[in-house]
C-alpha cells in the first residue's frame, strides 16, 4: 500500500441525511480542500478548529453548499496523516461531487477499510483495535459497543503485552546460557524453565477461555423454544420479545412455521425462534412445521424445552428432554398459575425455571437463567476478551507451542530446541496484534470495513 497519496471517500452511509462527510487523507489533503472551499477573507484551515466554508465547483466556479471542514494535522489524526473532514448537508449528489472534485485534483479513491488499515501501518493502532473499530460500527447493542470500545482503547492488547514481555524474557535468559556457556552464564534448570513457561501460560489459558463468550458477545447466539402444543411456547415467546409478537390462541398446534425475532438480552444479541408444537403431525403443512421444529432445535444454541405444570408429562417431553440432556438447555415449566405443586425433572443437570407467560411470573428469573448460561463460567482477562476466530487461533498455537517446549524440556531435549517452540509461541502473539502479519491476513481484515472508515 502506498501511504503517500491522499485518499479520499465517503464516511457517512449511503442516502439523504441531515449530515455527510467526506473525508479526505494524506499530505495534500489541505492542499486539494483549499481548491473546493471557500473560505471568508483571511481565513485558513488550522488544526483541530471547525471552518465554516462555501463549497465551490471547480468547474464552474458556482457555489454548491455551505459546509463545515475540520483539519487534523499529521501526528495528531486517526491515520497520523493530516486529513481535513467536509461535513455537508446529506446529498448524496453533493457528497458524490465533492469526491469527484478531490479526485479530479489527485487523491484517489480509498479502499474499505483504508483509513484504518492506514492508522494501523502507522503504528496508530494495533491490530486487535483495528478489529475494534469494526466491531464497534457493527455493534447492536450498547454492550457490544462498550466490549469494543473497551478494545479499542486497547484492553486486550494491555493483556497480551506482559504475557510476551516474559516470553521474550526467558527466550533471551536461555539463549544468553547457550551463547555464552564458555564465559561462565549459567543455563537456567529445567524446574525454573517449566515455572517461567507456567507464568506465561497462566493468563494465556484465561485469554482462551474468554473467547467462549467474547464469540457470543461479537455474535449473538440462537435460542429455540419447543414444547407440545398448546404448552405456552408462543406466549412466553412474546414475554421474551415484550410484545404481541407471535399468534396465541387456546387452539393447540397454532403455530406451523417458525416465528423469530432478535432480542438484547443482557446487551447481547438473541434471536429467538418459537417454533410449531411436536407431536404426531394432522396434516401436511404441520408436518413441515414440526420438521423445522426438530431443524431448528439442533442448530440453536441454547434450548427451551417447554412443560405444562397443569399436566401431567408426556412421552414427547420425556424424548425432548433426553434430545437436549446434554446440550445448553433450560426447562420450564409454564403454566405456574394453573398449579403450584413441586415439578419434577428427570435431568437434575438441567436448569429450571418456573414461569407464567400469562402473568409474566418468572420471566426475569428465565432470563437470569439464559444469561448464566450464556456467560457460564468465563473467566476475568482483565476486561478482555477474545471476541474472533482469528484471535483465539493465534492464542491457541501460542499455547500449543508452549506444550511442545514442556514436552522437550521434559525429554531433556537441548535447549536450542526448545527456544524453537518459544519462537514460534512468541510470533504466535505477535500475529494477534499485529507486529508480525502477513498482507493476505490484513487484506482480509480490512477488506471487510466500511469504504470511508
Amino acid at each position: 500500500m502506498n501511504l503517500d497519496d491522499t485518499i479520499v471517500a465517503i464516511a457517512t452511509p449511503p442516502g439523504r441525511g441531515g449530515i455527510g462527510v467526506v473525508r479526505l487523507a494524506g499530505p495534500e489533503s489541505k492542499s486539494i480542500a483549499s481548491q473546493i472551499l471557500r473560505l471568508s477573507a483571511k481565513r485558513t484551515l488550522d488544526p483541530n478548529r471547525a471552518e465554516f466554508c462555501e463549497l465551490i465547483d471547480i468547474e464552474t466556479a458556482e457555489r454548491i453548499d455551505e459546509v463545515v471542514a475540520t483539519l487534523f494535522a499529521a501526528p495528531h489524526s486517526y491515520t497520523t496523516d493530516d486529513i481535513v473532514e467536509i461535513s455537508c448537508h446529506g446529498s448524496p449528489v453533493v457528497l458524490r461531487r465533492v469526491v469527484e472534485m478531490a479526485t479530479a485534483q489527485g487523491a484517489r479513491l480509498a479502499e474499505p477499510g483504508e483509513f484504518t488499515q492506514r492508522a494501523f501501518l502507522n503504528g496508530r493502532l494495533d491490530l486487535t483495535q483495528a478489529e475494534a473499530v469494526r466491531d464497534l460500527i457493527d455493534s447492536q447493542t450498547l454492550y457490544q459497543a462498550k466490549v469494543a470500545a473497551q478494545q479499542l482503547k486497547g484492553s486486550l492488547s494491555r493483556v497480551v503485552l506482559p504475557i510476551k514481555e516474559k516470553l521474550i524474557a526467558l527466550i533471551a535468559r536461555l539463549e544468553a546460557g547457550i551463547d555464552f556457556a564458555e564465559d561462565d552464564i549459567s543455563v537456567m534448570p529445567t524446574d525454573q524453565i517449566l515455572a517461567a513457561l507456567e507464568d506465561v501460560k497462566a493468563p494465556l489459558r484465561v485469554l482462551a477461555s474468554s473467547f467462549t463468550f467474547g464469540k457470543v458477545v461479537h455474535q449473538g447466539l440462537t435460542l429455540a423454544i419447543v414444547g407440545r402444543p398448546n404448552v405456552g411456547k408462543s406466549s412466553l415467546f412474546n414475554q421474551l420479545v415484550e410484545r404481541e409478537r407471535a399468534i396465541v390462541t387456546a387452539l393447540p398446534g397454532t403455530t406451523r412455521d417458525l416465528v423469530t425475532e432478535t432480542v438484547a438480552l443482557g446487551g447481547i444479541p438473541v434471536r429467538l425462534i418459537d417454533t410449531a408444537g411436536i407431536r404426531e403431525a394432522l396434516d401436511e403443512a404441520e408436518h413441515i412445521g414440526i420438521r423445522k421444529s426438530m431443524e431448528a432445535l439442533a442448530d440453536a444454541d441454547i434450548v427451551l424445552v417447554v412443560l405444562d405444570t397443569s399436566n401431567n408429562s408426556s412421552e414427547v417431553d420425556r424424548e425432548l428432554l433426553t434430545d437436549v440432556s446434554a446440550r445448553a438447555a433450560i426447562v420450564v415449566h409454564n403454566k405456574s398459575d394453573l398449579s403450584r405443586h413441586a415439578d419434577s425433572s428427570p435431568f437434575a443437570n438441567l436448569p429450571t425455571v418456573r414461569t407464567s407467560a400469562l402473568t409474566g411470573e418468572g420471566i426475569p428469573e428465565l432470563r437470569a437463567a439464559i444469561l448464566q448460561i450464556v456467560r457460564g463460567n468465563a473467566a476475568d482477562a482483565g476486561g478482555a476478551m477474545l471476541t474472533n476466530l482469528r484471535q483465539q487461533t493465534q492464542v491457541q498455537s501460542a499455547l500449543t507451542a508452549i506444550a511442545a517446549a514442556e514436552n522437550s524440556l521434559h525429554n531433556s531435549i537441548p535447549h536450542e530446541m526448545v527456544l524453537l517452540d518459544l519462537y514460534s509461541a512468541l510470533r504466535a502473539l505477535d500475529e494477534m496484534t499485529g507486529a508480525t502479519t502477513s498482507d493476505d491476513i490484513l487484506n482480509l481484515i480490512f477488506s471487510t470495513f466500511c469504504i470511508g472508515k
